[in-house]
């Protein structure tokens, strides 16, 4: 029997939209919503002439185009990024399965990382600062990180710490009878509102300005909100705690998520420093202004 106090898990049943033969689950609504809500407000920062001064800015045609090379970047470097960091042994035993998406297992630091390949190839095909669209999406990802999580805690996955004595905890049909922390629900709230919050005050007090500024708050951010969400969350059962082992929650064990997100604090932090100290500013101010102006 479940504890007295937990609450039991929600029946929400996984398929969001069904016609016929043709399922949408939330996990993948909730990437379609994230990039479209993304696609959105980018184009609303990039039509704000105040947040640009001399450095170019994309174009909205680009921004439409940018969207199908991200969505690319985050699935196939979730992915990848999930077969390297969290269950290699498995998927050299069986090569077939990493195509087999439909089973689950995405990687954030994988996808960020395919994310910035993306970003970083676009701007050099189009001519504009990396650094800039990577700042550009730096300030709208954190809304397809709410939604993401909001859909974990719906799939009923990566479910959070054994939490006997907290008065919210969940009893997941996939984590026994044991009360847990709705690890989900606070790393949406952490990673996803709070990191919104922070990035729209931040691109609003320094614009695109600074290249590298944004993104590295923004990395530097997440860095610290997952790392905190992780004393909650419940390590991979293929992994478990990589040093340590105490199974409490803010107990002593290092996971792999904690420890994918200390080199970037650590770049987010440099790259915080570079901008303002102006090293990532345009070379050649007058020159970012004429193609601003479409004279070059």
């Amino acid at each position: 029997m479940p504890p007295l106090f937990a609450i039991p898990f929600p029946a929400i049943d996984p398929v969001a939209v069904a016609l016929g033969p043709i399922t949408i689950k939330w996990y993948a609504l909730a990437y379609i919503v994230g990039l479209v809500g993304g696609w959105y407000y980018a184009r609303r920062l990039v039509a704000s002439d105040s947040l640009w001064g001399v450095v170019r800015r994309p174009k909205l045609s680009d921004v439409d185009d940018l969207i199908v090379w991200v969505a690319l970047g985050v699935v196939l470097g979730g992915r990848i990024g999930y077969v390297l960091f969290y269950n290699l042994p498995m998927y050299l035993d069986d090569p077939a399965e990493i195509l087999a998406i439909r089973n689950g297992g995405m990687s954030f630091h994988g996808g960020f990382l395919g994310a910035i390949f993306a970003l970083l190839l676009f701007a050099r095909m189009r001519g504009l600062n990396g650094y800039t669209m990577l700042d550009l999406a730096a300030v709208v990802t954190p809304i397809g990180l709410f939604f993401g999580r909001i859909a974990n805690f719906v799939n009923g996955e990566l479910w959070g710490r054994p939490a006997p004595d907290f008065p919210y905890a969940v009893v997941f049909p996939t984590g026994g009878e044991v009360p847990r922390y709705p690890s989900q629900l606070f790393e949406a709230g952490a990673e996803g509102l709070l990191l919104f919050v922070v990035m729209a005050l931040a691109v609003r007090r320094f614009g695109f300005r600074k290249p590298g500024l944004i993104g590295g708050i923004f990395v530097l951010g997440y860095a610290v909100t997952r790392t905190f969400c992780e004393f909650f969350r419940e390590p991979d059962p293929q992994l478990g705690f990589l040093f340590g082992g105490d199974v409490g929650a803010l107990g002593g064990g290092i996971t792999m998520g904690m420890l994918l997100c200390l080199p970037m604090a650590v770049v987010g932090l440099t790259y915080i420093v570079l901008a303002a100290r102006g090293v990532t500013r345009p070379r050649n101010p007058e020159i970012e202004i004429q193609a601003e102006a479409g004279q070059i």
